[in-house]
């Protein structure tokens, strides 16, 4: 009866541990994106650094964009902090977009704010 009981114990860590992995696979990744390099000018019009990636809100001729970047370690070791941008300083973002054409979001391999440029994932930045 304990082996039995064991069992269940695990079986039912191993369930919640699905529920909450697999949500997180489905949002991270590249597979909502779009094939090709798209590029992305505005303002910034927020900053956050945090989990579970960090974002821009730039605003494009009065349109706000949603651009992610990389988790936070990942940003912050390629160098973008929220000390070196503030809102309304001039971003271009390169990265791929949403394929949903209607939703103004893109995730950014490489970002440059006063005349300096972040690979936030460069290992996918396109070639020069």
């Amino acid at each position: 009866m304990e082996i039995l009981s064991k069992r269940f114990h695990l079986a039912g860590a191993l369930a919640a541990l699905a529920m909450f992995t697999l949500p997180a696979l489905a949002h991270h990744g590249w597979s909502w994106t779009q094939d090709g390099f798209f590029e992305l000018t505005g303002t910034i019009a927020d900053i956050y650094i945090g989990n579970p990636h960090a974002t821009l809100d730039v605003d494009v001729e009065g349109n706000i964009w949603r651009v992610e970047l990389a988790p936070p370690a990942r940003t912050i070791a390629a160098g973008f902090t929220d000390e070196v941008a503030k809102k309304g300083d001039e971003v271009v973002a390169i990265g791929n977009r949403s394929r949903d054409d209607t939703e103004r979001r893109m995730k950014a391999v490489r970002i440059t704010v006063n005349g300096k440029t972040y690979d936030v994932y460069s290992d996918r930045v396109p070639p020069s």
